[in-house]
């Protein structure tokens, strides 16, 4: 029974061992955020921050993440009081079909954890894993590096 904590609360499963984490994330704990693409850990729509580390999670195995922090799309903001990249994607209108972001934005977000104030090159890089195919890339970008300029709310 892997015991973790997921965006601040903790939480354990029962018959869970055959389970990978993004499995249990859709499964057994509701989530909707983290999505399955590729199931090779290639594209990018299933990562989630493990201790602050943005990660795949579609091939990891939930017992990996045993007594560690797991925090999803889902942990970045309420609606009340968003994540500034909620916030700046929105205005950007950063998003098209919308698959792909759950998994940039906790990029984005580990990015800006540990970088406040990254450049242009550092989202590239930071932002590289990730596969999106409807041509949004430019307004992504302009989005994270106005999180990053913007104070949070």
């Amino acid at each position: 029974m892997p015991h973790f904590t997921l965006n601040g609360r903790g939480v354990a499963l029962d018959d869970a061992a055959e389970l990978t984490l993004l499995q249990a994330l859709r499964g057994p704990l509701g989530l909707s955020g983290p999505r399955f693409g590729c199931g090779a850990e290639s594209c990018g729509a299933c990562h989630v921050l493990i201790d602050g580390e943005s990660r795949p999670s579609c091939a990891l195995p939930l017992e990996a993440v045993a007594g560690k922090a797991v925090r999803t799309v889902e942990g970045l903001g309420t609606p009340e009081h968003p994540h500034p990249l909620q916030t700046a994607f929105l205005a950007e209108q950063a998003g098209q079909c919308g698959y792909c972001l759950s998994g940039i934005l906790v990029s984005a977000a580990a990015l800006l954890e540990t970088t406040p104030a990254p450049d242009e090159a550092a989202v590239r890089a930071a932002l590289e894993p990730h596969l999106c195919r409807c041509g949004a890339q430019n307004r992504i970008l302009r989005a994270v590096l106005r999180a990053a300029r913007e104070p949070a709310a």
